[in-house]
């Protein structure tokens, strides 16, 4: 491979992992377009190399992430658990609804995400005591982040976590069905169902989708589909983007944060009802 390409796809992969590491999204969903579109490279090979890609922003993120206390690992391991599930339902029931419907729904689950995520745009601080009978008391899920920007510790309460589980069920199946990462929906389950503060949920999910992406990791390596050539300079640039995104995250005001993945989940709602409608979108199946 040529050292021009092998540094374009550094640059790239860079810019994408800052941007999910940012959002706390796996990096894939920019990363399979970019490949496919400005690379020409076989989609299952693109796929393979996001894998990688998504594996190299959550561990580039983690070390910032962690040690500003905005990773609730207690969170991540109970939420995982049903995400896992609903990825296993998702892999039994391939084929019994149409693609086209579930590019629809997902559409449909984006644009409502959005528009909860968007009236929560002011995040408000439960003072009150904790109920002693609430999951997230009994499971130890309460917490607090130090927030830069306003330069004092910030409490937050977990709420409603069978809801919350329910989602990350739900994400796990659709991510399943349609092939996709489900970063772009356990935000939203965290923010809305969970009452996360926004970094909170970004840097959680963060931390998921690199524990879910290396679960895959290796079907991918076996089937064939993870070229060195190009997963190599894609997972070094990874690991900087998302070092960079990181501190973009812990810096950025929360408002601004919400707005801009708000920004997101509606151009990737407008991208999934295109492919609903049979409009051909490169990488937006991956």
């Amino acid at each position: 491979m040529e050292n021009s390409m092998t540094l374009w796809l550094f640059v790239a992969a860079f810019g994408a992992s800052a941007l999910g590491g940012v959002l706390g999204m796996a990096s894939g969903i920019f990363i399979v377009p970019i490949l496919t579109l400005l690379f020409g490279v076989d989609i299952h090979v693109a796929i393979g190399a996001s894998i990688i890609s998504v594996i190299a922003c959550s561990c580039g993120s983690a070390a910032p992430f962690l040690k500003g206390r905005l990773t609730n690992i207690r969170l991540a391991i109970v939420l995982e658990t049903a995400t896992t599930l609903g990825a296993v339902t998702g892999v039994l029931l391939i084929g019994i609804a149409s693609t086209p419907f579930l590019y629809g729904l997902f559409a449909v689950i984006l644009a409502v995400s959005a528009k909860q995520m968007l009236s929560r745009r002011c995040e408000m601080i439960d003072t009150s005591a904790p109920n002693v009978k609430s999951w997230g008391t009994v499971l130890r899920l309460h917490s607090s982040f130090p927030d830069r920007v306003l330069d004092r510790d910030v409490p937050y309460q977990v709420g409603r976590v069978p809801l919350g589980l329910s989602l990350m069920y739900g994400a796990g199946l659709i991510s399943a069905l349609l092939g996709i990462g489900s970063g772009v929906l356990k935000i939203p389950a965290m923010d809305t169902a969970l009452r996360l503060p926004i970094k909170v949920s970004s840097a959680t999910s963060n931390f998921m989708i690199g524990v879910t992406a290396a679960a895959s990791a290796g079907a991918y390596f076996v089937r064939g589909d993870i070229d060195i050539g190009i997963a190599g300079p894609v997972a070094l640039g990874s690991v900087a983007g998302a070092l960079l995104g990181a501190r973009l995250l812990i810096w950025l005001p929360a408002d601004k944060l919400r707005i801009f993945f708000v920004i997101i989940l509606v151009l990737l709602a407008v991208q999934m009802l295109l492919s609903a409608l049979g409009v051909h979108v490169p990488g937006g199946s991956a």
